[in-house]
């Protein structure tokens, strides 16, 4: 696989419930990450006192984070109804010649920042609340 370009990891938001999704407006980082807990299960039976795991147990989660220039468009107003709100709505999260990852996510947090000679930028972090899909390209 090529080098992608950073630019092309995208975070789209649903902006009216009905599959419109849309990139979220400014953004220059974002980060993905996903995670799965293990349960440990090993005990004196375990083969050499080696740890054994349960597999497919645990609880899955994903995080999503952004940062980068407030530009007060459609998409960060959607933004900050879902925080405020308490809403999950759909997002998609396009990585690059990878797929596309696609659920509920929550917006837990929401930053705005700015100097007196500089642009305002915004940084946001998001949960996953329920199942995802994963596309592959």
């Amino acid at each position: 696989m090529a080098v992608q370009n950073g630019k092309d990891l995208l975070i789209k938001v649903d902006l009216t419930g009905d599959g419109n999704f849309q990139s979220v407006a400014g953004l220059r980082a974002t980060r993905v990450s996903f995670n799965a807990e293990s349960v440990d299960v090993t005990s004196l039976e375990s083969a050499g006192g080696w740890r054994e795991l349960l597999s497919g147990a645990g609880v899955k989660s994903a995080a999503i984070s952004g940062s980068g220039i407030f530009r007060d468009e459609g998409s960060d107003e959607r933004m900050r109804q879902v925080f405020f709100d308490g809403e999950t709505p759909e997002f998609q999260v396009v990585i690059p010649d990878f797929g596309t990852v696609e659920g509920r996510f929550q917006v837990t947090s929401i930053e705005y920042s700015g100097t007196h000679d500089g642009e305002a930028t915004y940084e946001m972090a998001l949960a996953s609340a329920g199942q995802l899909i994963f596309d592959a390209l």
